[in-house]
């Protein structure tokens, strides 16, 4: 079958690691379901995954992924779930010390099929084209959890999006406005604030701008470049809530004695559960939100999505078709 995978790693050149070609299909052990993909998307991860990070030499080739669409065995429309927690487990998968995400120790979806649990399946919404649904597994959902899961929003409330454009950004901008909330946005690209307020933002601001007024909540995926700016924003008893840090792990101060004097707390948060991914499918529908596409290539032409997305050109999801 066609697939896209990691070969081998490039830590400076992640597309060079690319490869595009033909793969074994997965054969499913027991209690697994194989999903013919209809479409899939792209994330930060599989360009980390081609640099080596979280990636063991060992499980090369890779094929790449975490998002997919498709149909089951039975012929139902599916969205596939990435956290593979250990059978045994119980609760909140992405609290499983043995979880992985699929293309960590199990092959990706950027393939014409994926083998998966059959528990990490949920039904894909009529509204939604299996290019929509391929978007929500991996940026949807970590948004839906920053918000609604780790953030103690609610209706009224004021949340700053820090880099407005990224996959999760953009979903955070989307979602914080369906539920209610004033949402500030910040980018350093002029058509890129633009854009926010487009889906959904009441205000964008340049990176590291003054704000009117201290928000409740700060929703940080970028890291050390918006670190010191997210905490100076935040009013007493305020929450920032990281998912990722685009921009690197190291900032030049912690501001901790901003944290322990105004009592913020700081929530890290990853992926999503099974169930948020089904609550998030019904959020959607019963919104009428679709998701934000920036481009979509045919899975041939992967190597296409992967260097616009490693040139940071991009406003919501890359998406390939099978």
């Amino acid at each position: 079958m066609l697939a896209a995978y990691a070969a081998r790693f490039a830590a400076d050149d992640p597309i060079s690691a690319l490869e595009v070609g033909e793969r074994p299909e997965p054969v499913p052990a027991d209690g697994w379901v194989t999903v013919d993909v209809k479409a899939t998307a792209l994330n930060h991860h599989d360009l980390w995954s081609l640099k080596g990070v979280g990636l063991p030499e060992a499980n090369l080739p890779m094929i790449l992924g975490c998002d997919a669409a498709g149909i089951d065995p039975d012929g139902n429309e599916v969205v596939v779930h990435a956290v593979i927690s250990d059978p045994e487990w119980k609760g909140d998968e992405t609290l499983d010390p043995k979880r992985s995400l699929l293309s960590e120790r199990y092959q990706g979806t950027l393939a014409e099929k994926i083998a998966v649990p059959a528990r990490n399946v949920v039904p894909k919404p009529a509204g939604l084209s299996f290019e929509e649904a391929a978007c929500l597994p991996t940026a949807w959902l970590t948004a839906y959890r920053m918000l609604f899961t780790q953030s103690d929003l609610k209706p009224g409330d004021t949340v700053l999006v820090q880099g407005a454009g990224g996959g999760v950004a953009s979903s955070l901008i989307t979602l914080a406005r369906a539920a209610g909330l004033r949402v500030w946005a910040t980018s350093r690209d002029e058509g890129k604030r633009a854009k926010a307020v487009e889906i959904g933002a009441h205000e964008a601001f340049e990176s590291g701008a003054r704000l009117p007024e201290r928000v409740d909540a700060v929703m940080e995926t970028v890291g050390q470049a918006t670190w010191s700016h997210s905490m100076k924003s935040l009013k007493q008893g305020g929450t920032l809530v990281i998912s990722g840090a685009t921009s690197g792990q190291a900032p030049k101060s912690a501001e901790l004695n901003r944290i322990f004097f105004l009592q913020l707390r700081v929530q890290g948060s990853t992926m999503g559960t099974r169930t948020e991914l089904a609550e998030l499918v019904q959020f959607m529908a019963n919104a009428g939100i679709r998701p934000h596409i920036d481009s979509t290539f045919a899975l041939a032409d992967a190597r296409e999505g992967f260097a616009k997305l490693n040139a940071g050109d991009v406003f919501g999801k890359i998406v390939f078709t099978v």
